[in-house]
């Protein structure tokens, strides 16, 4: 099998997964476990069925950015992922879960660009991206994987598009003149039970750090970050599963919290 060859059966392996919301095995076996730019070519094939099907990218998620849920997934650096408008719930009241297979939940800073980042790769800084941003938001990422019980090896989630699933951002921003990104203390509760709490120092180091790695790994692959692109800097802290009918809230310091509910 040649490497498109295995790119197009990892593409229909997922895509039907996704469909029919029966968990898949994983597609390390038709892509290998260090081959990053096919996972990648797996995950553009999805987002541009989606693309084709009428979803619009309206961003970048940032996967893996925490020692937390690096060992939770059992990988060992980071990857990304497109955000697309149809993964938007943040107006949705009840959250149906209907196109989820296996779904957790995390919460996280966001970052709203106020211009784009298509610049040489040496000049993307911390100061630069730090620039570029317009808002700080807080929200909530329902990550999800199409791989049976999250068996997953990093090439199976970036070709997953990075475990992606649905997302919610608060609707009131704050410019980093207001709020410091590493500095935020987060608790994620369900039903008012805590259940991951965690800070911004966990994300890279720094959210605003994360947020400069992706910017460099977009230019890398020639699409660049752009202005009005919502970017998901990644987990604060450990994801946790959730049920239809459960109450799930993240409080962020500086920010308001953000509550939703699910349903099947």
């Amino acid at each position: 099998m040649t490497t498109s060859e295995a790119v197009a059966a990892a593409v229909t392996r997922l895509a039907q997964a996704q469909a029919t919301r029966v968990p898949c095995e994983p597609v390390r076996d038709l892509i290998g476990t260090d081959d990053l730019p096919a996972a990648y070519a797996v995950q553009q094939g999805l987002v541009q069925a989606r693309i084709a099907g009428g979803a619009r990218v309206v961003g970048r998620k940032i996967g893996a950015t925490s020692k937390a849920v690096q060992d939770q997934l059992g990988v060992g650096q980071p990857d990304f992922g497109y955000l697309l408008d149809d993964m938007d719930v943040s107006l949705d009241d009840p959250i149906s879960m209907r196109t989820l297979v296996q779904p957790r939940v995390e919460a996280e800073v966001a970052f709203r660009l106020g211009r784009d980042v298509d610049v040489p790769e040496s000049e993307i800084t911390l100061d630069f991206v730090r620039a570029a941003v317009d808002v700080a938001l807080p929200a909530l990422e329902i990550v999800d994987s199409r791989i049976a019980d999250w068996r997953i090896g990093f090439t199976d989630t970036v070709a997953d598009n990075a475990s992606s699933g649905l997302f919610v951002v608060g609707s009131e921003g704050r410019p980093l003149s207001e709020v410091e990104p590493v500095d935020v203390e987060m608790s994620l509760s369900i039903n008012g039970e805590v259940r991951s709490s965690g800070n911004g120092a966990a994300c890279l180091g720094d959210p605003l750090e994360a947020l400069r790695w992706l910017a460099v790994q977009a230019a890398r692959f020639g699409d660049p970050l752009r202005a009005g692109h919502l970017i998901l800097s990644g987990a604060l802290g450990p994801f946790v599963p959730f049920a239809p009918g459960d109450r799930v809230e993240a409080s962020i310091s500086g920010f308001a919290p953000l509550s939703v509910r699910f349903e099947e």
